[in-house]
């Protein structure tokens, strides 16, 4: 398996550190408000990430961080007179719901809040205060970039620039004007821990160091976020755990680009930003779910209504693939199978062994959706009642195999096929004996359960609507 590391700027063969286990840290929300379509991005990417090295035989340990103390949490708990924690509690509550209807597979999740790390932050920075990369004025703790001699191998900034373009302002208690906070002191009204330094409370970046280092070690193999990321935040993750351990902080970064509206970068400063919540008041978020993933993970992509329509409509294509499926396998029959039929076994294998090149290639989703439909395609052109139910079967595992690495196609059928058939039987019924009230009351109660009818010349077709 191949990935663009953004620390070499070039796809690189992957190699895990232990044969069977995978490392991999997200980093998480800001827990202040609902997640927003940009925020799901990566939490969506790298979740099928973890399928598909789970897929691969890996034990995948996955960590995807709550940030639950920071200005901007301190700002909404001061609006809506609350405490920070009580933010807090209630936006992961509703995180939560959202990551399940974006079928993220959260029982696998280590999720640790920064607040609950408090002991480990403050123990981290006094390693490295010892260590002579940190230095403490009036109770605030900063990190000293002059002593870091590859500080910007990530983002490739040269830090004579980075210099030369900063203005130290407020902070002329900074050594230099592009050290960064590790720990804050107490402001009035603000929630403060007890320090070596006095009250105060932990700086944005130290907290993904800490966790890291605390559930998954020294050294991991993936660390993923959005490209937004990559310079402060993840540049400044590195030049602290490396200086406080040595090692290499992370063997592979991983960056997905971010979604724009109307070619802007969605944020919630922008105030351009739509939440998850409030685009599933309209839509199945497996519809979001197919819009992120029907695109590369490191092109920019636009959002809007007009393309979670067309997003709608491909998961329809495929969800009515499914079931087609399953309908003729409920209907078909078990016999010994001839030539034609080891012949297309071996097609759908071939299916299947694009989908894995496809994914293998810096986990080209967009390409390996595309090998699901013409799967899809050649199961709906070539397999009927008559096919040996051993060849329908196959075909229907796996479909139901790479659309699981996907996460997608995991909503089993409400209403039975049969119930459907015996439902659109009586509804003709009603129609030749003229009981048209009949009629519509069966295709209505139909479409309150998501199944359109459309009358055709070859008869009644059904199909299910997101």
């Amino acid at each position: 398996m191949k990935l663009y590391n953004t620390l070499t700027r070039k796809k690189e063969e992957f190699n895990p550190i232990n044969k069977d286990k995978v490392t991999m840290y997200v980093c998480g929300p800001t827990v202040y408000n609902y997640i927003h379509v940009g925020n799901a991005r990566p939490l969506i990417i790298f979740d099928v990430m973890r399928r598909h090295l789970k897929s691969k035989g890996y034990n995948v340990e996955y960590l995807v961080n709550f940030t639950d103390i920071d200005d901007k949490m301190i700002t909404k708990a001061k609006e809506e007179n609350k405490t920070v924690k009580e933010i807090a509690d209630t936006f992961i509550e509703e995180y939560y719901q959202d990551a399940k209807n974006l079928h993220l597979l959260e029982g696998e999740t280590i999720h640790p809040r920064a607040t609950e790390n408090i002991v480990e932050i403050i123990e981290f920075i006094k390693e490295l205060e010892e260590k002579g990369y940190a230095y403490s004025v009036n109770g605030d703790v900063y990190f000293d970039i002059s002593k870091v001699k590859n500080y910007g191998k990530l983002s490739n900034k040269n830090i004579e620039q980075l210099e030369s373009g900063a203005r130290i302002g407020v902070n002329e208690e900074k050594r230099n004007p592009i050290d960064f906070t590790l720990w804050k002191s107490k402001k009035e009204g603000e929630p403060a821990w007890e320090s070596p330094w006095g009250e105060g409370r932990p700086g944005w970046h130290i907290e993904c160091s800490v966790m890291a280092r605390k559930y998954l070690g020294d050294t991991i193999d993936i660390h993923a976020g959005g490209h937004d990321l990559e310079f402060p935040h993840h540049e400044n993750e590195i030049a602290q755990s490396e200086s406080l351990t040595s090692k290499p902080f992370a063997n592979y970064w991983l960056h997905n680009a971010m979604i724009n509206v109307e070619d802007i970068k969605m944020s919630k400063s922008k105030a351009n930003f739509f939440t998850v919540r409030g685009v599933s008041k309209e839509y199945d978020l497996e519809v979001v779910r197919y819009f992120i993933l029907s695109s590369h993970y490191r092109s920019p992509i636009n959002f809007s209504r007009d393309i979670l329509n067309q997003s709608k409509n491909g998961l329809e294509r495929l969800y009515n693939g499914k079931n087609h499926l399953k309908y003729i396998l409920d209907n078909s029959k078990e016999k010994n199978l001839q030539e034609k039929d080891n012949n297309t076994i071996d097609d759908i294998k071939e299916f299947k062994v694009k989908f894995i090149q496809s994914m293998e290639d810096d986990l080209n989703t967009a390409d390996a959706l595309s090998k699901i439909f013409e799967l899809i395609k050649y199961s709906n052109t070539n397999l009927n009642a008559d096919t040996p139910k051993e060849v329908i079967k196959f075909t229907y595992d796996i479909l139901m195999e790479l659309s699981n690495i996907m996460g997608l196609l995991y909503k089993g059928e409400e209403i039975l096929e049969e119930e459907i058939l015996n439902l659109i039987q009586k509804r003709i019924d009603a129609r030749n004996n003229k009981d048209y009230a009949l009629a519509d009351e069966i295709r209505d109660s139909l479409k309150e359960k998501g199944i359109i009818l459309e009358d055709t010349k070859e008869g009644t077709k059904w199909k299910k609507q997101m």
